[in-house]
Formats: C-alpha cells, sequence, structure tokens
C-alpha cells in the first residue's frame, strides 16, 4: 500500500485526484498506475483501470487470475467491473469512498450476481489514504 500511496502523491502533484494502485502477481509488482484521465483526455485513466492495462500487457494476459491489487481509495463501479473482468483474486485498499466507493460503500460488490468475485481487504494505511485525499479536496476548494 506505500507503494500505491507514492503513485497516489504523483497524481497529486499532477493535479488529479491523489489516487494510486499497484498490482501484485506471483509476488512482484507486475504494474502500478495513478489517477489520470485529466493528462491523458480519457475518463477511464483511473489508477485501477491503468495499473490493470500495464499488468496486462506485462503479463501477456488481460486474465491476471491470483492477481493483488493495492488501491489507495475504495474502487468505483467500473473499476469493480474491470476487476472482476480482470479476474483479479483480491483487492486491497485504504480510504472507503461514500459518494463513489462500489466494494462496500454504496454497493456491496459480494451481493451482485457476478461471473467473478474477488476476496476484499479494507483499511490498510486508512488514515494515510484518507488524509491524501481530504487534504486535495480541501485545499480544491479553498481556491476555488
Amino acid at each position: 500500500m506505500r507503494l500505491a500511496l507514492q503513485e497516489a502523491r504523483t497524481a497529486l502533484h499532477l493535479g488529479e485526484v491523489p489516487v494510486g494502485a499497484v498490482l501484485v502477481a506471483g509476488g512482484e509488482v507486475v504494474a502500478s498506475g495513478f489517477n489520470q484521465p485529466i493528462h491523458q483526455v480519457d475518463p477511464t485513466a483511473h489508477a485501477e483501470i491503468v495499473a490493470l492495462r500495464g499488468a496486462a500487457r506485462a503479463l501477456d494476459n488481460y486474465r491476471l487470475t491470483g492477481s493483488t491489487l493495492y488501491v489507495t481509495v475504495e474502487p468505483c463501479l467500473m473499476c469493480v467491473g474491470a476487476l472482476v473482468h480482470a479476474r483479479v483474486g483480491t483487492v486491497v485498499y485504504g480510504a472507503a469512498e461514500p459518494k463513489g466507493g462500489a466494494i462496500r460503500s454504496l454497493l456491496r460488490v459480494e451481493d451482485l450476481a457476478l461471473n467473478h468475485r474477488f476476496d476484499v481487504v479494507e483499511g490498510i494505511l486508512e488514515a494515510d489514504c484518507r488524509q491524501l485525499i481530504q487534504d486535495f479536496f480541501k485545499a480544491r476548494r479553498e481556491t476555488g
């Protein structure tokens, strides 16, 4: 999760919402990503999607079975869909996202009739992850 936080700080320095993700497979970091929809002019360029794309290329396989994704903020519905399609084994996230989180906040992924399920670990380095995102939005509100 510390590596995901580093990725989130990269997004922060670029003026993007500070979310970072790291995908691990076979005990090795395979790919990482940070939010970059503004710079990529791509609404799908969330940290999770960037990491999934990088991992699929690195492993030469769109199925990431048994992998673990570490992400600083609870994934949105789009990202949960991508995680299901990629067959990620475990999702570990730091801070809940009450307005858009689709694992436990707005939706409970385990309640959905999906063709793949992944394990969930929540609250890892939660305070650090939450503080980074809260500070970002507080600064945004102050500067208008």
